[in-house]
């Protein structure tokens, strides 16, 4: 009995001192930035400054949101992700070196997926370097201006399906009210449908449609899920060990299975769409006997561009689409001002919408610019330094490995930038205000070589689907209107629906 009283004592002692061994060696590595001379929040055991993310109070953009406020004129911050050490950008010169001048240090994301993840890990938004020059490279030619105009030929005809939407919601007289949120979703289902697999979704007339519920899988965002993205995104090292995947089981197997079949059948019949699938054969083609750094122009890698043209381009797109009708409803001014310029363009066209119309819309650009800086789609930009690099003007070296993370959110809410940034004024993107802004604080689509490649195309869409929708139609609010930012996903996401009334214009 003694002996067993012995033993329970020691193992007691013995449990006590790992604990305070571990307890002061991890307090010890929370000190990193600190020996370095950089200002760092205390960080908590094991969590390090991310504890509520990590239990999904807050989403990790209004995360790094706080961080900044709290960083006020200093031009960067030490951050701890669990242990990992990161240095949060706040000069918008330092940000400007490191995405552009000398953006061959930090040419990676910080971001990973798990090995067995071969649609993640072979797309251009997560591969690495020299994968990543080469793909860029040779893909950048799929969104030429030519290219999109002749894509934007596909997308007429979603428009129309729009239209014929609305117009089945019977809104004449003091219209009713409308989830929003869910049209915009399924717009832009159908657009990437078309463009990039070569299909007529029609999931707007279609509630059963297939790409539609595979859409809505990919992001709803479940306790698992939302820490399976979050570890991608700033958490890799989780991701690398737990294998988590940025296309998941059936989804991933959906969007292979279509583009494959899609991509098969076009080779053998010849026949020519104009759309993304036409292009990646082009690639296809033009390479098919060029081995680049293991890097071939089949299977995963031309399916991964597809799958991130899917993912990137529908909900993207949607969100944008969304928060811009909210905000339009809640200031008539604004959207009465919006529509007028519609109106006399398409007046001009006897009612047709081109792409040069829409490029000539400067108020919806203003509209849509102002949108994204409220409600960027990635909060966060990351890169991960690729050597010892000496940050301009200090002491202070950034080690080989180490994230750096600029806080959009952050950046598009100062006030030194942006005066009243809770409020929605689109004439924050006149002409004369963009010249007079500091440089490198508004960045919706990143900066630099590794910016948004899709930018142009998801701009086209977006525009397309407000034309369409605040042309014919007054949207205001209602009782049941609000707009909630889901704190456990790691893009910009609207929390349940968006509900506006809409009311047919005569």
């Amino acid at each position: 009995m003694e002996t067993v009283t012995f033993l329970n004592v020691e193992l007691i002692i013995i449990s006590i001192t790992v604990f305070v061994v571990f307890y002061l060696l991890m307090m010890r590595h929370f000190e990193y930035w600190t020996r370095k001379g950089v200002v760092q929040i205390k960080p908590v055991p094991i969590f390090g400054n991310f504890v509520k993310c990590f239990f999904m109070k807050i989403s990790p953009g209004h995360w790094f949101k706080e961080f900044y406020e709290k960083s006020k004129n200093l031009p960067y911050m030490g951050v701890y992700i669990l242990n990992q050490p990161g240095l949060m950008l706040r000069d918008p010169n330092i940000i400007k070196q490191i995405l552009l001048k000398d953006f061959n240090n930090f040419a990676d994301k910080f971001m990973e997926s798990g090995k067995n993840d071969h649609l993640g890990n072979a797309n251009l938004f997560i591969v690495k370097n020299p994968e990543w020059k080469i793909l860029r490279t040779k893909i950048s030619p799929v969104f030429t201006s030519g290219k999109l105009r002749q894509m934007f030929e596909l997308m007429t005809s979603v428009g129309n399906n729009l239209d014929t939407y609305m117009k089945s919601l019977n809104l004449h007289g003091s219209g009713k009210a409308i989830e929003i949120r869910e049209i915009c979703a399924k717009f832009t289902t159908d657009l990437i449908g078309t463009t990039a697999y070569g299909l007529e979704v029609n999931s707007l007339n279609n509630p059963n449609a297939e790409f539609r519920k595979v859409g809505k899988r990919i992001f709803t965002y479940d306790i698992f899920r939302s820490l399976e993205l979050n570890f991608i995104f700033i958490m890799p090292q989780l991701a690398r060990l737990f294998d988590l995947r940025f296309f998941r089981g059936d989804g991933s197997a959906f969007l292979k299975k279509v583009f494959m079949e899609t991509l098969n059948e076009r080779e053998r019949s010849g026949g020519k769409r104009k759309d993304l699938i036409d292009l990646l054969i082009e690639l296809k083609k033009k390479y098919e006997n060029e081995d680049s750094h293991g890097i071939k122009f089949e299977g995963d890698i031309l399916c991964g561009q597809a799958a991130i043209f899917f993912t990137g381009g529908y909900e993207t797109s949607s969100t944008t689409m969304s928060c811009a009708f909210y905000e339009l409803a809640k200031q008539p001014d604004i959207q009465e001002k919006l529509r007028a310029e519609i109106k006399s363009a398409l007046e001009e066209t006897d009612g047709q919408i081109t792409q040069d119309l829409i490029s000539g819309l400067q108020y919806l650009d203003m509209v849509v610019s102002e949108t994204l800086r409220m409600y960027p789609i990635l909060p966060v930009l990351d890169r991960k330094a690729m050597n010892n690099y000496q940050i301009p003007g200090t002491n202070i070296i950034i080690e080989k490995g180490t994230p750096v993370f600029i806080p959009l959110l952050g950046m598009h809410y100062d006030p030194q930038y942006f005066s009243k940034p809770e409020l929605f004024d689109p004439e924050r993107f006149s002409e004369e205000n963009r010249k007079s802004r500091t440089n490198y604080v508004y960045m919706p689509f990143g900066e630099g070589p590794r910016n948004c490649i899709g930018m142009r195309l998801g701009l086209l869409q977006t525009k397309l689907g407000l034309i369409h929708i605040i042309s014919q139609y007054k949207l205001t609010t209602c009782e049941k209107t609000v707009l909630k930012i889901d704190p456990r996903a790691y893009l910009t996401t609207v929390k349940g629906g968006i509900v506006l009334n809409a009311r047919k214009i005569n």
